[in-house]
């Protein structure tokens, strides 16, 4: 993976504009009975199936979205013999944040409305998801897991808006698969400990820390080390390993620690524009609470702002994910 470091731009204070939940009293979480042993947890976790959608994609697309010079024609070629992506494609370029006159119903013509970076992460983003899809219980609330999705591409989004303003330059899709794939191991927790999953679902806790600390009482590992073991079984690069890691605690992590860090600034970022995480209960995020994290600090130290295009993105991104879910 290649990467250098730059020199961190200017940044100006520009907060986004989103309306606070009601508030959440915290419940202390029910006595529960001794988490599994290690080897428990390995072996449920083995037993989850593999994803071929995390070790390859549709390699005819990516060629053409990073090539020089593509035609739209020949890219839309390409996503009509994909119909998820297609049924995206068109829910996406047509949703009010758009706010086209007429409905676009031609692959071509919204491929030119949406543009490559909009179709490379929609190309991303499907395939993973559909798969995923295969590992969620029937007891569990269909609702919740379109919060879990919107959730998890509005992460995407932001943390490739998050680390284009931080010191560091990427040149693949890293800093948009780390915040796809970051909650992960909640997914995977949901086929393995499916009980677990539903009592942390129904206590309502503070944030972060107190849904891992549950966690981890409930069954041993917390959702970041799940979702990176699983990850590692299917050979996905360290960096993101890592970043799925350590998301809740990017201070810690031997390497990598800028994707962490975004990950962790991106997921208080959506929560605050109003998208869930989808399995918890958990407070509200209040206006600039985002500085008080570890996350922040190594992006943009002590007195850094949101910059770029992060307030523009925050605002759009709950129409964005309409059209995309």
């Amino acid at each position: 993976m290649c990467w250098t470091v730059r020199p961190a731009a200017g940044r100006r204070p520009a907060p986004p504009d989103a309306a606070l939940r009601p508030p959440v009293t915290p419940v202390p979480p029910s006595p529960v009975s001794s988490p599994y042993t290690e080897a428990e947890i390995r072996r449920r976790l083995d037993a989850c199936p593999k994803l071929a959608s995390l070790e390859s994609s549709n390699l005819a697309l990516r060629s053409l979205l990073n090539a020089e010079q593509s035609a739209n024609s020949q890219i839309a070629e390409v996503i009509r013999r994909d119909p998820s992506l297609s049924a995206r494609l068109l829910r996406m370029v047509n949703s009010v944040y758009f706010g086209l006159s007429a409905r676009i119903n031609n692959i071509e013509e919204a491929v030119f409305f949406l543009g490559l970076r909009r179709i490379r992460e929609l190309s991303m983003a499907t395939p993973v998801i559909e798969e995923l899809e295969k590992l969620q219980p029937a007891r569990i609330p269909g609702k919740m897991w379109k919060d879990l999705w919107a959730h998890s591409v509005g992460s995407a989004i932001l943390c490739r808006e998050i680390i284009s303003t931080a010191p560091v330059t990427v040149d693949d899709d890293t800093d948009y698969l780390v915040g796809l794939l970051h909650n992960i191991g909640k997914i995977v927790m949901a086929s393995a400990f499916p009980d677990e999953i539903m009592s942390v679902a129904n206590t309502p806790l503070h944030g972060p820390e107190q849904i891992c600390a549950l966690e981890r009482e409930l069954i041993g590992w917390d959702h970041a080390q799940i979702g990176a073991y699983f990850l590692e079984r299917h050979q996905i690069a360290e960096e993101i390993v890592f970043a799925v890691r350590y998301h809740h605690d990017p201070g810690h992590a031997p390497c990598h620690h800028y994707f962490a860090a975004a990950v962790q600034v991106a997921d208080i970022l959506a929560r605050f524009a109003g998208i869930p995480g989808g399995f918890e209960q958990v407070e509200p995020v209040s206006e600039n609470s985002w500085k008080e994290l570890a996350g922040w600090r190594i992006l943009y130290g002590e007195n850094g702002a949101l910059d770029g295009n992060l307030p523009p993105t925050l605002k759009r991104l709950p129409a964005v994910l309409k059209g995309l879910l």
